[in-house]
């Protein structure tokens, strides 16, 4: 069965659905749960939001909705507050939350005094830098985890039901504490969304000249700095304890590299710095361990696979020319980076296949007139 197929098969078990809050999240589980055949109702303070959420094709917008699920797809702040609503206002409905904040959200709810039995709180684990439902896209789960996080008292009948509507859209379904969630949510993406800022906070002041150098790494250092500021000041006070265990042992490890550093700046003989650079080493070293189980398409490593770099010219249609030749010599490519030189009219199209195609198509791409970057 094809990932389409098993979306509405979930789609199909599934009772109407209510979406709260029509921003990038929710409007984008409206647009895949809607074009898995499931029946959506739409929800917003904001009246243009949901409208234009509508209007995409998220779903449909009605007074009189009687769901069997609510997804609330708020901001951390507010999502207690519209959790707690919404049981009260429909008592037969499973309710669940999809912020990337979970036992803070629990806490409210318990302090809250209601009944939580049809709660279940979970968290796709996906996103883009930007926001809005102009930006929501229906495919923005396809095989990304979408964690549940039912809690002690959770009717496991609801946990299958929010289990369902992440299948709907795409996602693969993972099981987690709230607690645990929250810790691994801390270290694989709170932290790093600090560290990428943090970088990225270096280059404001730097002249025109200096930060005309930036190329392709320090570009995926800071990826998600352009994050919102308002967003993420509720994901990381919600999660503090969590990021601030992370961010403390990442301290640790950066005060050593720095005092390496200013050993060796010093007097660079590595008679006058000794250790100094095996703490380089094994900085760097213990990066490679941990970037390389991050897994990568349908679970693989990224060392699974080859990297062939092809010279495009910054002309229209190129990339589309080489990935249709690409096709053409029946190699499936596994993922794409395009890196741009500085002041030059050409990239680098970084293709990533498996290794024993990387040979053949460097020889196929050569023979039809690409150069090869080594």
């Amino acid at each position: 069965m094809t990932a389409s197929a098993e979306a509405k098969g979930a789609a199909s078990a599934l009772p109407p659905v209510h979406v709260i809050g029509t921003g990038l999240i929710g409007a984008s589980i409206g647009l895949a749960l809607t074009a898995a055949g499931a029946d959506v109702t739409l929800e917003d303070q904001s009246e243009t939001s949901v409208s234009l959420a509508r209007d995409l094709g998220a779903g449909r917008i009605s007074a009189d909705v009687a769901p069997g699920v609510v997804v609330v797809a708020a901001p951390p702040d507010v999502t207690p507050r519209l959790v707690v609503a919404a049981l009260q206002r429909w008592p037969e409905a499973v309710v669940t939350d999809v912020a990337s904040v979970k036992q803070v959200i629990l806490a409210d709810l318990v302090r809250a005094g209601v009944a939580i039995e049809r709660y279940v709180g979970s968290h796709p684990m996906a996103g883009r830098e930007r926001s809005g439902a102009i930006s929501a896209r229906a495919d923005l789960f396809e095989g990304r985890a979408w964690v549940l996080c039912p809690h002690a008292g959770s009717d496991p009948a609801a946990t299958q039901v929010v289990s369902r509507l992440a299948q709907a859209t795409g996602a693969a379904v993972t099981t987690l504490s709230p607690a645990d969630h929250d810790a691994a949510v801390a270290a694989v993406s709170h932290a790093p969304q600090v560290a990428a800022s943090l970088v990225a906070a270096r280059l404001e002041h730097l002249s025109e000249q200096a930060v005309g150098l930036a190329g392709q790494g320090v570009r995926d250092v800071t990826r998600i700095a352009a994050s919102d500021p308002g967003l993420w000041t509720q994901i990381l006070s919600g999660n503090a304890g969590a990021v601030a265990q992370v961010l403390r042992a990442m301290s640790q490890d950066l005060v050593g590299i720095v005092e390496a550093l200013e050993a060796l700046s010093t007097d660079p003989h590595v008679a006058d710095a000794p250790g100094a650079r095996a703490v380089l080493a094994r900085s760097i070293a213990d990066g490679n361990a941990g970037h390389a189980r991050i897994p990568g398409k349908h679970g693989a490593p990224p060392a699974a696979y080859a990297v062939v770099r092809v010279v495009v010219d910054d002309r229209p249609g190129e990339v589309a020319r080489l990935l249709t030749e690409i096709g053409e010599e029946g190699v499936n490519m596994e993922d794409l980076r395009l890196d741009h030189g500085l002041g030059l009219p050409f990239g680098v199209a970084e293709i990533s296949v498996l290794p024993a195609a990387a040979g053949p198509l460097t020889e196929a791409l050569q023979t039809r007139g690409w150069q090869i970057h080594s």
